[in-house]
């Protein structure tokens, strides 16, 4: 009898959780499909979704609640009028000059628009972030609850949901099926230009087709609201990010062109998520949070590392489509040597003069705000090492930086151990997992290799770091302290900032070391076609596996010299995972290539928005991620970086101002690899 009411029990909460997650499930379809369509129909994974999403739904609560518009012209405006409005513009504006483009590019202009394109929508609506909206649906009463079968409690916010996804994708295939305008979006995708000999304009086409996949995008950010409870009561982009990713997860079981298994995907991903939070014991922290938002992340990764049919996916390419011009060489290429003297001279200059005002005039602001410039540069010289090296896109680089935090505070705190030993211990370990991270996602390459270690920094950030013996609770304030040794101590801000400038030269001097050994060009040949490196004996996995660990390893030197510059951990502030994307951005979008870009990276992340933005225009800090988020477009045109590509045009200047023709320069990097998705980058007299 007992065993009779038990099993009857568990029945009960299976069929309520089941119905409890259709409609969580349905949002992460709808953002499935969308990612889904747009990469269907135009090879972009757009990222950006996540704040096509908050721009679609913010304009929903400031028309409704704020400014207490009707619902349906709320609706109409946002999801209908603003939502396929931004997906023209992205399309006509931007995507539309990088078709040619590799997906890696892609994704890096992506990676910018998700992170500028929030910022300005606050910006110019002056979006009050601060007063609370309560999530109100688009349903009248949405709150409503209803009982099906007379038990199981649902909301009308829920079934409206769940009925507009699957009325959206039965509408979704029909088009394809059968409309001419899905026929075309087909042929598109197949070959523009050969769908343009029939007479079909390819380009208002594709421009639909976006329109479409941005009204997918918010018409989800607008239902998600009342029925996702982690978005909370102030409407904010990064509340998004997290159902992005896991809507990943759906898109990637069907290799992000099959939008049935996108559909299913997302409404089991739903479902499992309610049936985990209803049976699982949460006896420890990683049950407790694999009912929470980890799942989708653990999913996502096993999804992308195990399953065969992402390994042996291949994207299609146009048949017609010319093959882009390798990027040219490096501006140290073609300088005369009176030039490089003059350019060296004038460094020396420069960092004189730096020196000179930092340890004689600078006040304790300044330095403050120069060790942290040196600081960010050893971090970002890990992008330099794996993407400018490596030819790969890493999202996970701030992880291994919270790690080596995490071990300068460890060591400090708990053991009484030089927090020096603490920050070396750190890097060794952020090494290992980088290189046991390295050996499944390795073979992936391109969009692939980036969503996996996005999946893992996002598992990091949301159930490692609570254990006790990464960071638990002691995260929160703890002090860390500065180190002492060999007699000096290094606890003023002179004498801290004089250590990591030392740190910083080491590193750099090993970039460059990395860079003319074997190694490197090892991984100049597996860029320009792994295949053809592979075939005169090069091993691949044992380069990247190499490039991965040294990368962690330097990122999480600069996260312990950071903690120590702190003097506390302050992980929600400088580790969050949508924090390194960000660096990701502002490093290619001025220099991956060099010691020099990233140097030039760290003073842009903490100098450019205090000194110019702040005191020279008067501007909020916010536009230092607009400004550098768009500015993540022209890393399509020019993967050298933007200061790398202006100090060519202005050293062939400069050159003929002193009577002397500049040489000229061949360009000598392999062109973008299509089997591998990397992106190539030209080495060839590599500068520091």
């Amino acid at each position: 009898m007992t065993a009779s009411v038990f099993a009857a029990g568990v029945l009960e909460e299976t069929i309520r959780a089941f119905f409890q997650g259709l409609p969580i499930g349905a949002g992460f379809a709808l953002v499935a499909m969308s990612f889904v369509l747009t990469y269907k129909t135009s090879g972009v994974f757009n990222l950006a979704f996540g704040a096509q999403a908050f721009i679609s739904a913010a304009t929903y609560f400031e028309l409704h609640v704020r400014r207490d518009w009707p619902i349906w012209a709320s609706v109409l405006v946002a999801v209908v009028l603003v939502a396929p409005a931004l997906g023209l513009l992205l399309e006509r504006l931007i995507f539309r000059h990088v078709h040619a483009a590799s997906a890696v590019s892609k994704l890096v202009i992506s990676l910018g628009l998700l992170v500028a394109l929030p910022e300005l929508f606050k910006l110019i609506v002056d979006y009050n972030r601060e007063q609370p909206f309560g999530a109100v649906g688009i349903i009248p009463d949405g709150t409503t609850v209803y009982r099906l079968f007379g038990r199981y409690p649902v909301t009308r916010d829920e079934i409206a949901a769940f009925v507009i996804v699957v009325a959206a994708a039965v509408a979704l295939a029909a088009l394809f099926r059968y409309t001419r305008f899905g026929l075309r979006i087909r042929a598109v995708v197949q070959s523009p230009r050969m769908t343009e000999l029939n007479g079909v304009n390819a380009d208002w086409v594709s421009s639909g087709s976006w329109m479409l996949s941005s009204l997918f995008a918010g018409l989800a950010g607008v239902l998600l609201v009342p029925t996702t409870p982690s978005l909370g009561t102030v409407l904010e982009p990064t509340g998004y990010f997290p159902i992005v990713i896991s809507a990943l997860a759906a898109a990637a079981l069907g290799r992000l062109v099959n939008l049935p298994a996108a559909l299913y995907g997302g409404l089991a991903l739903g479902v499992v998520t309610t049936q985990m939070r209803t049976h699982v014991p949460r006896d420890n922290v990683i049950l407790a949070e694999l009912q929470g938002p980890a799942l989708p992340y653990v999913m996502l990764f096993a999804i992308i590392v195990f399953w065969p049919a992402i390994r042996r996916q291949v994207a299609g390419a146009d048949p017609l489509l010319g093959v882009s011009p390798p990027p040219p060489a490096l501006a140290a290429t073609s300088r005369s040597r009176g030039m490089t003297i003059y350019t060296r001279i004038m460094a020396l200059a420069f960092f004189t003069a730096l020196g000179i005002f930092t340890f004689g005039y600078a006040n304790n602001f300044w330095i403050s705000r120069i060790t942290q410039s040196v600081i960010f540069s050893i971090i970002f010289l890990s992008i330099v090492v794996f993407t400018g090296l490596g030819g790969q896109i890493a999202l996970c680089q701030v992880t291994f930086a919270a790690i080596g935090a995490f071990g300068a505070m460890q060591f400090a705190q708990r053991w009484d151990i030089s927090v020096i030993v603490g920050m070396v211990a750190g890097a060794a370990i952020a090494a290992a997992v980088g290189a046991v991270l390295s050996i499944p996602v390795m073979r992936l390459g391109g969009i692939w290799l980036a969503i996996a270690t996005l999946a893992f920094a996002l598992f990091f950030h949301d159930v490692l770091v609570k254990y006790s013996w990464v960071g638990g609770s002691l995260f929160h304030g703890r002090n860390v302290p500065r180190p002492e040794f060999f007699g000096v101590d290094f606890s003023s801000r002179e004498n801290f900032l004089i250590l990591c400038i030392a740190i910083l030269v080491l590193v750099g001097v090993l970039v460059i070391l990395i860079r003319e050994s074997s190694t490197g060009m090892a991984l100049r040949a597996l860029r320009g076609s792994e295949t053809a490196a592979e075939s005169i004996g090069i091993i691949s996995w044992r380069s990247r596996v190499i490039v991965f660990s040294v990368s962690a390893a330097i990122a999480a030197i600069g996260g312990g010299l950071l903690a120590m510059e702190e003097r506390l951990v302050g992980y929600e502030a400088n580790f969050d995972p949508q924090t390194g994307l960000f660096w990701l951005v502002i490093v290619v979008v001025l220099g991956a290539r060099t010691v020099e870009g990233g140097i030039q990276a760290g003073v842009a992340f903490v100098i450019f928005p205090e000194l110019v933005l702040h005191r020279w225009f008067g501007l909020d800090g916010a536009w230092r991620f607009v400004l550098f988020g768009f500015a993540a477009i022209s890393f399509a045109r020019h993967p050298e970086g933007l200061l790398e590509h202006g100090k060519r045009r202005s050293q062939v200047l400069m050159q003929r101002s002193f009577g002397r023709r500049a040489p000229a320069v061949a360009a000598t990097g392999a062109g973008p690899a299509a089997d591998t998705g990397n992106e190539a980058w030209t080495d060839a007299g590599d500068e520091p």
